[in-house]
């Protein structure tokens, strides 16, 4: 089977666990150098690596006052791969990448309900970095397609806000809500 470089750029993918069985591919957060993400993501394409860029659009304001729409990554220096062991070296050589997340003895699966949620959000083009949690209350999604995925209910300006944690990279990504399709998780 036979991938283009960009077929495999995915802005909308899917992911999975951890190194185990040398067949099975899963999802793992990699660690670039500041401000390498797209170019990462396009060498890992060129070495037929699956990878998945969660980015948002902003409008960002020039000193010239011009405004202009920017494509900017979701969380600064990370990006995600869908690998199985044979593969770790093709993402290890990559320029612009510092590490696959994890300890120095394995690396940390995403988990699949993670990516997924990004890759929903992506599409509706409803996420945005959210860069300071607010303690608030655990929440669950009860219904539509993001059912089961658990993070912190928060409120910005008049709406509500979701917010995900990934835990394993330290950030955080928020979505708008309606409050009917949550549920309290209880402590």
């Amino acid at each position: 089977m036979s991938l283009s470089p960009t077929s495999l750029i995915t802005e909308a993918g899917s992911f999975s666990g951890s190194l185990g069985p040398l067949d099975e591919a899963k999802w793992y957060a990699v660690f670039t150098l500041p401000q390498n993400e797209k170019s990462v993501a396009r060498q890992l394409a060129l070495r037929e690596v699956e990878a998945f860029l969660p980015t948002y659009e902003t409008v960002r304001v020039w000193k010239n006052r011009q405004r202009v729409r920017t494509v900017l990554p979701l969380f600064p220096t990370y990006l995600f791969v869908r690998i199985d062991c044979r593969q770790r070296r093709r993402v290890l050589e990559s320029p612009g990448v510092i590490q696959i997340v994890g300890s120095s003895r394995a690396h940390v699966p995403v988990p699949d309900a993670e990516i997924e949620w990004l890759r929903i959000g992506m599409l509706e083009k409803t996420l945005e970095p959210f860069q300071e949690l607010v303690v608030g209350k655990k929440a669950r999604i009860k219904a539509g397609s993001m059912e089961g995925v658990e993070g912190v209910l928060v409120r910005k300006g008049n709406g509500m806000k979701f917010v995900l944690s990934l835990k394993l990279i330290n950030q955080h990504a928020a979505i708008e809500i309606r409050a009917e399709d949550l549920e309290p998780v209880p402590d």
